[in-house]
């Protein structure tokens, strides 16, 4: 005679499939990191496509467990909100990759490396977020969301500097839309991961 548990699963896929989301975000801000401290010509944007098709399998996994799944371990609807979120992180953080390749040339004296840094820590602390779904532990999870919220206050900071040298005076207006345009980039990537690291913290708050 089968268990219910066999008949509709445990929902552990759920999990697993949501780890592997934040894993492949967290790979694409490692690469940014990478690529931004170590500037050269030409950078290879290899370990960012590889990092968005991670996470895109993850979500379309996770897409049609949510169709073909009786029951779930946590509302449908969290599961598809995290989901999204997490898909976001790579999808700015590749269309960062892919500007900055082209217009290299053009930002020299320009230091994203300590933002992409603050980048790198946020989606680290994210991964630990969803990994915390395992245990729902509400404890824990407030002091990481705290974490998160301090990185995403030094970002922010840190973003505010590089606003500084746009309106400096020194530049001209092209430079000065280009500039814009990355620093929007980098800080809407860092948005992704609070945007993130929300919803994992109200899912354990609902479920705690």
């Amino acid at each position: 005679m089968f268990s219910l548990q066999t008949i509709f699963g445990s929902g552990k896929q759920f999990f697993d499939l949501l780890d592997e989301a934040a894993d492949a975000a967290h790979e694409s801000t490692k690469a940014l990191y990478q690529l931004l401290k170590n500037p050269v010509g030409n950078p290879a944007l290899d370990a960012f496509k590889l990092a968005r098709q991670r996470e895109r399998v993850a979500s379309d996994k996770i897409n049609h467990a949510l169709v073909d799944s009786f029951i779930t371990p946590i509302e449908r609807e969290d599961i598809e909100s995290l989901s999204s979120a997490l898909y976001k992180i790579p999808k700015q953080v590749e269309r960062f990759a892919d500007r900055y390749a082209l217009a290299q040339h053009r930002l020299d004296g320009i230091d994203f490396a300590p933002r992409a840094a603050m980048l790198e820590q946020a989606a680290g602390v994210v991964v630990q977020m969803v990994r915390g779904l395992h245990h729902m532990d509400l404890e824990e999870m407030s002091k990481l969301n705290e974490r998160l919220r301090a990185l995403e206050a030094e970002a922010d900071r840190l973003i505010l500097e590089l606003h500084r040298d746009i309106y400096s005076g020194r530049l001209d207006a092209s430079e000065m839309f280009l500039l814009k345009e990355f620093f929007e980039i980098l800080e809407k990537a860092i948005d992704r991961c609070r945007e993130a690291g929300v919803v994992a913290y109200q899912i354990v708050l609902k479920n705690s």
